[in-house]
């Protein structure tokens, strides 16, 4: 039997996977989670085998939480199910400790098979994700500017390119805003931009925001 959680803080998204996994005589939910410290306790608390992982809760990054995960709990294998698209964040939570990453939009056709494949072991990733991970690890490959920031300076970066003032991010993130304002300062020095606007049109031009 396969046991696995599920952290997602939308109720009908914990319900819909239920839903998935129901009908699945190796497959049972020991636990559910909506946001970072309910994910601790229960893997605390609860035997698992999988966790399916929504990087996007509320309070604390999702790839900090990641990579907890993986110095504390190495055998628990985590599947990160996402609103982002692959080419947005799937390169990061594999780097930060995540066994695969799934799309919400895929969940459906390719969920079970996932969890299966993950739970021995293996990596879960789709073939266009297979070959940006080449791409990104490859020796000698010049990176992209984004690539060089760090997760939460990504994190921040995206949430400046969608629009978002330094006081939301900062309640987003649970964080102050003067620590967004120096978040703000190293990427745009990393990346060679001064303006909100350059940092958008990269965003955009990169497919990195919806």
């Amino acid at each position: 039997m396969i046991r696995i959680l599920i952290a997602d803080d939308h109720p009908v998204v914990r319900s819909g996977l239920k839903q998935i996994l129901a009908g699945e005589t190796d497959l049972a939910v020991q636990g559910e989670a909506q946001n970072g410290q309910e994910v601790l306790e229960l893997v605390r608390k609860q035997k698992c085998d999988v966790l399916i992982l929504d990087l996007q809760m509320p309070g604390r990054s999702g790839l900090d939480l990641l990579k907890e995960l993986k110095h504390g709990y190495p055998e628990l294998h985590v599947l990160v199910l996402s609103l982002h698209p692959e080419d947005q964040m799937a390169v990061r939570a594999l780097k930060a400790g995540a066994a695969g990453y799934l799309t919400k939009e895929s969940a459906g056709a390719e969920l079970i098979k996932a969890i299966r494949k993950v739970s021995h072991g293996g990596k879960y990733v789709s073939p266009s994700l297979a070959e940006r991970l080449a791409t990104a690890l490859g020796a000698g490959s010049e990176k992209p500017p984004s690539e060089i920031l760090s997760d939460q300076e990504y994190l921040v970066m995206r949430l400046i390119a969608s629009g978002k003032a330094v006081g939301e991010i900062a309640k987003e993130l649970s964080l102050s805003a003067k620590t967004i304002s120096t978040y703000r300062t190293r990427i745009m020095q990393k990346m060679g931009m001064k303006t909100n606007a350059e940092l958008t049109h990269y965003a955009i031009r990169n497919k990195l925001i919806d």
